[in-house]
């Protein structure tokens, strides 16, 4: 209605206006002038909302935009409006111009006419409205009739864009047992068209798929349950179909669809049921403690924390013997044994088991009870086992100075079994590799195979095995402690070595020693030993000897002086007892050694022997001193050894592969001229009679090749050093085309004394005349250092002169 009635109310302003003469949509701008005052005029005329012209009688009022409507499916150009001027007569002197968005491509306008046309289908989604500029000029001056004016077309919208959704599909949940209206989700869906114009852009939303479970509110998308008390465990998931339409919903509307996926979420509404009520297992009697013996399996409707369950024991015909736990991976109850079975004394056992939800939601209490329980009967499978001894283990005690077969103790083993199989008992030889014991195979008694000696062992382990007979793999073996008991088979001695000295100037019943003594025996009261005095050296004895009661004794002096001179060392016997039965005892002798002593009664001078005793070095200082004389010899071998290998020549070449440069370094001094052997000197003093053949001395030739001596010719400025040159250049020849020479760069040194002297030899051996045929006159022109040797062969010139 209210759209109606705004319809009307335009029509009447239309009908007003074209009455006035004013009907016109123009847009005028005037340079330098005032509305109303004389001058040019620029009209556009165009067309109304429904395509009826409209033209301007008048200048006073003027429409500044224009209505196009968009898609336009003709065939010709989309008529736009007109452009005119009130100084156009028609003659064709002015000419219309339009500038702006989309002039000249999508907007063209005829030059003489003024008539605007659209050359393309516009779309309102993409561009709402144009703004153009319009003038017209002299077609001859060029100039502007009027200044520019501006104006719109504005993009009228039709229906031609469908909702869409913002999501395509939708994924949402909603928890199962939800009441009636529960708010799932909320879908959207957006029109492109205009929503100021019309119904094109009114979206209304509907339900196609997924009733009558739920429903959609028309205006908001709000999407809810529309049955109470959905049970996912009936059905999880739904699928619907949600339309979304323009144009309010009525008929020719655009539309469009999206999916939504609602998924039922889980409650904790269902307990845990047992699948059956009476559950059977059965369970070898060898089973260990700890170990399953069953395993129970409860259902649960519901998933995740909500099928999380925990089980117990109600009841039990064994208390404490069995024991329930839940497996949290898979919900299963675990029953594990926690003592052992015995089919001979109970064959079976009879559990009942609950089972509930860990996490119960107190909202669903009162529909159904949350607890459920099953019986377990289990079954003890009789096995055939080992023998079993009385004890875990047996503790016997045998004295030391028992008999060879003496039974000191017996074993006792049965066989469990109802069959009771008789045992037959042996030693594990590998706890008893000395062969002391044994033990009878029928009866278990255990007895003496070797004497027995405290003092070496006091307690043998040894482990007795208890076989079936009928069955010889089944077996069980038990420790067996033998402790041996002390006898007294040992007499007391000296607890160490003793020698001492005494004194010349002594005085009687002077204290020189106290000793102790040692029993390899342990007696249960303690040791309790007694010292005396030798019988057949109580006669004439030199000392005494006083027990102290504390098993100890001092030996005193019985004269006031002893001589060195006379007797050097005494040696006192002494009888040390024991105490038990029988009694054992022992002589120990106590040697004494006469020295002369000052007044303090400390030693200044005494036999060799006692000083050597007193003042000696213990076997800890000796070996110490060897130990350091060891390690000193070794010192000085490593050095020698190393000093020898500084010593050894390094090869020339170290590998056929090295051909780096080396230098190699000789500390070798030669032999002099006498040594023939070292190398060749004759090169050096005459070069000509070189041996052209001669090979290297260092290395073993493989094969010959002769050098080739090359004739090197002189410049006549050169021929003064002829004979250096050759020598050096028939050297370097020589090396190059050795074969043998070594394959890096080498340094070889001659020392070259010429090939002659103007002076010539001095030498008298090679002359072919006798000396009085030379004239040694020549001498004395040689100048002053050649003075001497012109006087001694001039002089005796002279004097054989005189003489002839």
């Amino acid at each position: 209605m209210l759209r109606g009635r705004t319809v009307l109310l335009l029509l009447v302003l239309w009908a007003y206006l074209c009455s006035h003469g004013d009907g016109l949509r123009a847009l005028r701008r005037t340079t330098g002038g005032r509305r109303g005052d004389a001058g040019v005029g620029l009209t556009l005329m165009g067309q109304d909302a429904n395509g009826v012209p409209l033209r301007r009688s008048k200048r006073g009022w003027m429409w500044n935009q224009f209505f196009l409507l968009e898609e336009y499916t003709g065939l010709d150009h989309q008529y736009v409006g007109k452009l005119h001027s009130d100084g156009d007569r028609g003659d064709g002197s002015i000419r219309y111009v339009l500038t702006g968005d989309g002039a000249g491509s999508l907007f063209i306008i005829d030059e003489n006419s003024g008539d605007i046309h659209a050359t393309k289908r516009l779309d309102r989604e993409e561009k709402a409205y144009y703004t153009l500029r319009a003038k017209a000029v002299n077609r001859i001056t060029n100039t502007s009739l009027e200044g520019e004016s501006e104006f719109i077309i504005k993009i009228h919208d039709i229906n031609d864009n469908e909702p869409k959704f913002t999501k395509d599909p939708y994924f949402t949940e909603v928890p199962e047992m939800s009441p009636l209206g529960t708010v799932v989700t909320q879908v959207t869906a957006t029109d492109a068209d205009d929503p100021t114009y019309g119904n094109s852009a009114r979206v209304v939303y509907s339900i196609l798929q997924g009733q009558p479970y739920f429903s959609v509110e028309p205006n908001t998308g709000v999407i809810k349950t529309a049955l109470p008390n959905m049970d996912r465990e009936t059905k999880e998931n739904y699928v619907v179909v949600i339309q979304a339409k323009d144009m309010a919903g009525q008929m020719g509307g655009l539309s469009g669809t999206t999916t939504v996926s609602i998924t039922l979420s889980d409650v904790n509404d269902n307990p845990p049921r047992f699948p059956k009520s009476l559950y059977e297992f059965k369970a070898p009697e060898s089973t260990e403690p700890g170990t399953t013996v069953a395993v129970l399996r409860a259902t649960d409707a519901d998933i995740g924390r909500n099928a999380e369950m925990n089980y117990r024991i109600t009841s039990s015909d064994g208390p404490a013997m069995f024991d329930i736990s839940t497996n949290r991976s898979t919900q299963d109850g675990v029953i594990t044994l926690r003592k052992s079975l015995d089919f001979e004394r109970k064959r079976s056992y009879t559990l009942r088991i609950q089972v509930e939800n860990s996490n119960p939601d107190p909202r669903f209490l009162r529909y159904a009870a949350t607890t459920d329980g099953a019986t377990v009967k289990l079954i003890v499978e009789d096995v055939d086992e080992p023998p079993v001894f009385d004890r875990v283990g047996y503790v016997m005690e045998v004295k030391e100075d028992v008999a060879v077969g003496t039974i000191i103790g017996s074993v006792s083993a049965t066989d469990p079994d109802s069959s009771r199989s008789p045992v037959r008992y042996s030693i594990d030889r590998r706890t008893d590799m000395d062969r002391v014991l044994n033990v009878h195979p029928g009866n278990g008694s255990v007895f003496m195979l070797r004497t027995l000696d405290r003092e070496d062992i006091a307690w043998h382990n040894v482990s007795v095995i208890a076989t079936e007979f009928n069955n010889p793999r089944l077996m069980s073996r038990v420790p067996v402690y033998v402790r041996v008991l002390d006898v007294n088979d040992n007499a007391p001695t000296f607890a160490t070595y003793y020698e001492t000295f005494v004194c010349e100037n002594a005085k009687a019943n002077q204290r020189i020693q106290t000793v102790s003594a040692a029993d390899a025996d342990e007696p249960i009261g303690g040791h309790r030993f007694f010292f005396s005095l030798a019988h057949e050296a109580s006669v004439k004895a030199n000392f005494t000897v006083r027990d102290n009661k504390d098993n100890t004794a001092g030996i005193l002096t019985r004269r006031n002086s002893y001589s060195r001179l006379q007797r050097s060392t005494y040696l006192v016997p002494v009888v040390i007892s024991d105490s038990d039965f029988p009694m054992q005892s022992s002589t120990n002798t106590l040697t004494v050694h006469v020295c002369t002593c000052d007044r303090e009664g400390n030693m200044q001078l005494c036999n060799q022997e006692a000083l050597v005793l007193t003042a000696g070095l213990s076997t800890g200082a000796l070996m110490a001193i060897i130990f350091c004389v060891l390690i000193l010899l070794m010192i000085v071998v490593l050095f020698a050894a190393l000093r020898r290998q500084q010593r050894k020549k390094e090869p020339l070449i170290i590998s056929k592969e090295d051909v780096r440069d080396n230098v190699v370094s000789y500390n070798d001094e030669g032999g002099g001229e006498e040594d023939t052997q070292a190398f060749d000197i004759g090169t050096l003093r005459n070069p000509e009679a070189t041996e052209e053949s001669k090979q290297r001395r260092d290395i073993k030739p493989e094969t010959l090749h002769p050098p080739v001596r090359r004739t090197v010719i002189l410049s006549p400025a050169h021929r003064d050093n002829a004979d250096v040159r050759n020598f050096i250049n028939q050297r370097l020849q020589e090396n190059d085309q050795d074969p043998t020479a070594p394959p890096y760069d080498s340094l070889a040194t001659y020392a070259y004394e010429g090939s002659g002297s103007v002076a010539e030899s001095l030498s008298s051996l090679g002359s072919m005349t006798t000396e009085g045929d030379q004239d040694y006159n020549y001498l004395s022109e040689w100048g002053p250092r050649f003075k001497k040797l012109a006087d001694l062969y001039g002089g005796e010139d002279s004097d054989s002169c005189r003489d002839s």
